[in-house]
């Protein structure tokens, strides 16, 4: 049984993913009706993904989140053509799906570099706009920021899943012995001795109802969403929050976990997924590992043993099932090869879609043009 510090749940409130900006295109330039002058455009707003920002820092840095870009220059005599108003450039962290105010996705930003065009300038006046220049683009934009991973660490408060990333990355997440120790996603890497690198986050633990935002469920299952694959922890000898709610067993414990993934997102369920199974030093750990086994090979055979909500449960196909110990390093080297096995057949597969695609495309080509002739 574990219990929740206070001082953990107090740092929910540092948790940001979601910001809300205003951003506003130039005004264009006023035209020149005697000489047929056009004013110039006005600047565009553009969110620019990089490495190190975060929306905190954007929060912090602009408390109003007013992003205005610079006005056209007018037409003039010396100048006929005004010149173009100064873009505005909001430095955002990669990761990023941006929504309009009414929650539909209108572009993301998945690497360094990338460029989002957040509101257009507004023309210059012109002969088609009587010499009158056009106001800018505005509107509220979202900032929603969601991990992106190899694989993601999925798993009840307590599992191990910050000392599992501490034991195989170089990433030093907190651990402690109360449940709720990763309130924000932890990225470490993976590295293989032929110097191939993979991403691995640490997702804060999930709770019974996450699916419905229990417990800030949708901040947290959210960052599944963009991770390939899926690496389940869960505590050999079961897992029980408080007093308060029930304990359950290694086995109910994924039924729950695939549960959750399920109800938030389906989808989620279709994504490769290896099973960790920690804490292997613990006593009786062996007895225990060998009844979770029976009854993963067999699950439906057990499912009528189980509470009603979990008697018609769904439960994810592992690739792999590797029982380990952080406390010890027991089965560690053997998961990250297990995870570089898994990484690398996924590649492959991709590639080999890839190309039949290519295949199809020249081959469609070379029938069209045949048909031509």
């Amino acid at each position: 049984m574990v219990r929740c510090g206070g001082a953990a749940l107090r740092k929910y409130g540092n948790f940001l993913d979601n910001l809300r900006l205003y951003v506003r295109g130039g005004t264009g330039g006023m035209g020149y009706p005697r000489l047929g002058g056009e004013g110039g455009r006005g600047g565009d707003v553009w969110l620019v993904a990089q490495e190190r920002a975060t929306l905190r820092s954007i929060r912090d840095r602009y408390p109003k989140k007013r992003f205005v870009a610079g006005t056209g220059a007018n037409s003039s005599v010396r100048a006929l053509k005004g010149e173009k108003g100064k873009d505005c450039e909001v430095h955002v962290p990669w990761g990023i799906s941006v929504l309009d105010d009414d929650g539909k996705q209108i572009g993301e930003l998945n690497a360094a570099g990338e460029r989002f065009l957040a509101a257009r300038g507004g023309l210059g006046g012109s002969l088609a706009t009587n010499f009158l220049p056009c106001k800018g683009q505005s509107r509220i934009v979202r900032l929603d920021l969601k991990l992106i991973a190899d694989v993601g660490l999925v798993g009840f408060p307590n599992a191990g899943k910050s000392s599992l990333l501490s034991k195989i990355s170089h990433a030093k997440p907190e651990i402690a012995n109360y449940p709720f120790t990763t309130i924000q996603p932890e990225l470490g890497k993976i590295m293989y001795a032929d110097y191939k690198q993979i991403s691995v986050a640490d997702l804060p633990g999930l709770i019974e109802g996450a699916h419905a935002n229990k417990g800030m469920g949708h901040k947290f299952l959210k960052h599944v969403e963009r991770t390939k694959q899926l690496l389940l922890v869960v505590d050999i000898s079961g897992f029980q929050l408080s007093t308060k709610t029930l304990f359950r067993t290694a086995f109910e414990t994924i039924l729950l976990l695939t549960k959750e993934l399920e109800l938030y997102k389906e989808e989620l369920l279709t994504k490769p997924a290896l099973l960790a199974i920690n804490k292997m030093d613990l006593p009786c750990a062996k007895d225990n590992l060998n009844e979770l086994m029976k009854q993963l090979q067999n699950p439906q055979d057990f499912l009528h043993l189980l509470q009603e909500e979990m008697s018609h449960a769904n439960i994810l196909e592992f690739k792999d099932i590797i029982p380990i110990s952080t406390y010890t390093g027991e089965g560690i080297e053997k998961l990250k090869a297990c995870i570089r096995k898994s990484i690398d057949e996924e590649a492959e597969q991709e590639n080999e879609e890839y190309r039949k695609k290519k295949l199809l495309l020249l081959q469609t080509s070379e029938e069209q043009q045949i048909n031509r002739r």
